[in-house]
C-alpha cells in the first residue's frame, strides 16, 4: 500500500525539501576592487601624460625665446660687419651678408635698403687706368711728408697725420716701412677713438679701429670701445621698432658713455624703459612695467605718458589693502545709586536759645 502511495503522487521538489529544513543562503555578488583600482591606475597615467606634454610644450617655447634671441644677436652682428665690407669695397662680401639677414628676417631694419645700394654700387662700372710711367722716387717730398705726418701726430691731428702718412705711401711705397705702417696704426686707433667718444661718429669709428687692426691687433680699450659702438648701433636698429631688444642692447653698454650724435645711451634707455613700460601697461604686465618706470625714473624725470603708465601699473601691481579697524569699546557710565538721606520734614520754627549757666 505505501509502494502505491509512493508512486501515485508527486516527488517534492528537492529545493523546496531544502527550504523547508534549512536558512537561505546569501548570494556572493562580484568584487569591484579591481576594477577601481584599474581606473585609479589609468587616471594616474593620464595626468602624468599630461604633465610630460606640458613639461615639453613648455621647454620647446624656452628653447624657442633662447634660439629668437641668439639670432637676432647673430644678424645684428652681420648687418655691422656688412656695413664694413660696405666702407671697404666689398661688396660681394656685403652682399652675401645682407641676403642672409634679409632669409631670416625679412623685416631686419635697414638691410633691404642696404642691399639695394650694394647692388647698385656692384653694378657699377670700374673706370679703367691708363697705364703711367713709374715716376722717380721723390726721397725728399717723402721725407718732408714723413716729417709733417710727426708734426701732426704731436698735435693729435688724427685725420691729418693719416693724409700725410698717405702721401709718403704715394710718394715712396718702400720709405722708412715700419715705421711708417706704426704711425699708421698710432693715428688710426687714435682716431677711431676720437671719432667714437667726441664725434658721436660710431660707424666712422669702428671702420678707423678696423683699418688700424691691419696693421696691429687692437688694445683692450678700443677693441671694447668698437665693440660697445657696435652693440650701440644694434640697439639703435630696433628704436621704435621693438624696445625689449632695444633695451637689451643698450643696458650692455650702460657703462661706455656712448653717443650717436643725438642721443647718449642714457638717453636711449630713458626713452625705451618708458616706452617698453607703455607696453607692458597695454599688456597687463603690470609688475613689469613698474620696473621698466622706475629703471628710467633712475636717469630721469618721467614723462606725461610714462607717468600715467606708471600710476596705474603701481596700483595694480601693489593693490591697496583695507586697514583692519579696531572695535570700538562702548564703555557705559557707573551708575550709582542715590544715598538717601533724611531730610527733615518740618522747618524749625524757632532758633535754639543758649541754655543758661547753673549759678
Amino acid at each position: 500500500m505505501s509502494e502505491d502511495l509512493g508512486s501515485t503522487q508527486p516527488n517534492a521538489p528537492m529545493s523546496e525539501n531544502l527550504g523547508s529544513t534549512q536558512p537561505n543562503l546569501p548570494i556572493k555578488k562580484k568584487s569591484t576592487r579591481g576594477r577601481t583600482f584599474f581606473f585609479n591606475g589609468l587616471g594616474v597615467i593620464v595626468i602624468l601624460v599630461l604633465a610630460l606634454l606640458a613639461g615639453y610644450g613648455s621647454g620647446i617655447g624656452v628653447r624657442r625665446d633662447t634660439e629668437t634671441s641668439v639670432i637676432s644677436q647673430q644678424l645684428g652682428q652681420q648687418y655691422q660687419y656688412a656695413l664694413v665690407d660696405i666702407e671697404f669695397g666689398r661688396y660681394a662680401n656685403a652682399k652675401q651678408r645682407l641676403e642672409f639677414i634679409i632669409q631670416h628676417n625679412p623685416t631686419f631694419p635697414g638691410a633691404q635698403e642696404k642691399l639695394t645700394q650694394v647692388l647698385v654700387l656692384g653694378n657699377m662700372p670700374t673706370a679703367t687706368i691708363a697705364p703711367s710711367l713709374t715716376p722717380t722716387p721723390d726721397f725728399s717730398g717723402a721725407e718732408q711728408a714723413f716729417t709733417q705726418a710727426q708734426q701732426l701726430i704731436a698735435a693729435q691731428d688724427w685725420a691729418g697725420a693719416i693724409g700725410a702718412i698717405d702721401q709718403i705711401r704715394k710718394l715712396d711705397p718702400t720709405y722708412k716701412t715700419s715705421q711708417v705702417d706704426g704711425m699708421y696704426y698710432f693715428a688710426l686707433r687714435n682716431y677711431g677713438y676720437f671719432l667714437i667718444t667726441q664725434q658721436g661718429n660710431l660707424e666712422g669709428g669702428i671702420y678707423h679701429f678696423t683699418l688700424a687692426e691691419r696693421f696691429g691687433p687692437l688694445d683692450g680699450t678700443a677693441n671694447g670701445l668698437r665693440e660697445g659702438a657696435r652693440y650701440y648701433l644694434i640697439g639703435a636698429s630696433f628704436w621704435e621698432l621693438d624696445w625689449k631688444q632695444a633695451l637689451q642692447y643698450f643696458n650692455q653698454v650702460a657703462g661706455y658713455g656712448l653717443w650717436d650724435g643725438t642721443y647718449t645711451v642714457s638717453q636711449r634707455i630713458h626713452l625705451a624703459s618708458m616706452r617698453y613700460g607703455d607696453e607692458l601697461v597695454e599688456q597687463e604686465s603690470w609688475c613689469e612695467a613698474v620696473t621698466q618706470y622706475q629703471n628710467a625714473q633712475a636717469i630721469a624725470a618721467l614723462d606725461a605718458t610714462a607717468q600715467e603708465g606708471f600710476e596705474r601699473a603701481f596700483k595694480e601691481c601693489y593693490p591697496a589693502t583695507a586697514t583692519p579697524t579696531l572695535p570700538t569699546l562702548v564703555t557705559e557710565p557707573a551708575t550709582t545709586e542715590p544715598v538717601e538721606t533724611e531730610t527733615p520734614t518740618e522747618a524749625p520754627t524757632e532758633a535754639p536759645t543758649a541754655t543758661e549757666a547753673p549759678q
